[in-house]
């Protein structure tokens, strides 16, 4: 379900425990590079089916570019910029800032165990260790849960809940003590997500509405909860092999196996919301030779889903890239969108 890095924060985890800021004083939208071009460029690799973008001042769309095709083979015209797309991991940014605010009214703390939190995970065994693991461990992927993520069939569409998603990961073998190292689970964040039920009493959609979405303005954010559910609108189709290598469109994927590690669906203007007003609060470290404070990515069977911050939150670029080739082997792709994206928000004026 892909991974979010940020230029100056070690763990998307670690970096979105913040309060929401007060809102920014409006300033003079400044001129950046040409959007479209930078999105007609990357469209050039081998990789990409189609790739969109939007850039935004303040919450206000400052430039745009749309490339490729919106389905594979250059067919079905160019997908429309303000499209919806998966976000991956992005979805974990908007856990671990749910989990925040549950902290900050008193809920739990971040040392609390998890067996405390969630003795179901200890009465159905389903998390080893569960009475040594904090929620600290959880959000910095330091609890040595299994990563279930690549252990269920794509294209199965059988209904997969947040217990079915600990089953798959109990299976597996430990990878490390509790709180030893760094080792990338989105078990950790479906553990998170029903931490997040438990104490709110709503689902974790209703959770992220009332406390995100809403507060934010993200009115075309979802979190999909049916296995057939996809991606509203027109909209971007990457592909992934199945079992027997043959490439399928990955906008037919079981829409339950992602759920609170990586299962919303949005846009680049609500992404760029959020990620903002992640900025606003507690500016990153100081990052030589860039102006791009967050780096913030989510990756997927089928797309790569973009937004970068520079360091005094004004400016935002965000990228969808559709894919004909794994997620896992995309080369440089990634490189060159972080290239392109520092060439039109660094350069502004």
């Amino acid at each position: 379900m892909g991974r979010t890095t940020a230029a100056g924060a070690a763990a998307l985890a670690c970096a979105v425990l913040l309060a929401h800021p007060a809102p920014a004083v409006a300033a003079a939208p400044p001129t950046i590079g040409d959007v479209q071009r930078a999105m007609d460029e990357l469209a050039e690799d081998a990789g990409v089916v189609g790739v969109i973008g939007e850039a935004f001042h303040d919450g206000r769309r400052i430039g745009r570019g749309s490339a490729g095709s919106r389905l594979i083979g250059g067919k079905g015209g160019r997908i429309p910029s303000d499209s919806r797309f998966r976000g991956w991991s992005h979805t974990k940014g908007m856990t671990s800032d749910v989990i925040a605010q549950l902290v900050e009214e008193g809920k739990f703390s971040l040392d609390d165990k998890l067996g405390d939190l969630l003795p179901v995970v200890v009465d159905k065994d389903l998390v080893e260790r569960a009475g040594e693991i904090t929620v600290d461990h959880l959000l910095k992927h330091t609890s040595g849960v299994p990563d279930y993520g690549g252990r269920l069939d794509l294209f199965d569409l059988t209904y997969h809940s947040p217990m079915d998603l600990l089953k798959v990961s109990r299976g597996l073998e430990r990878a490390q003590d509790p709180g030893e190292k760094f080792s990338y689970s989105s078990t950790g964040y479906v553990l998170l997500g029903l931490i997040i039920e438990k104490e709110t009493g709503d689902s974790l959609s209703a959770a992220f509405a009332k406390r995100l979405w809403e507060p934010l303005g993200m009115t075309r954010t979802y979190l999909p909860t049916r296995p057939t559910q996809r991606i509203k609108g027109p909209h971007g189709h990457g592909y992934y092999p199945d079992d027997k290598g043959r490439l399928r469109d990955a906008d037919r994927q079981n829409a339950t196996n992602a759920w609170a590690a990586g299962g919303v669906v949005s846009t680049a203007k609500d992404l760029a919301a959020f990620w903002r007003y992640q900025v606003g609060e507690r500016p990153p470290k100081e990052q030589p030779g860039t102006c791009i404070a967050i780096s913030a990515l989510g990756s997927g069977p089928g797309s790569l889903a973009y937004l970068f911050t520079t360091k005094d939150g004004h400016l935002q670029l965000g990228v969808n890239v559709t894919l004909k080739v794994p997620n896992t082997s995309a080369g440089d792709l990634p490189e060159k969108v972080a290239q392109a994206a520092e060439s039109l928000l660094c350069s502004a004026e």
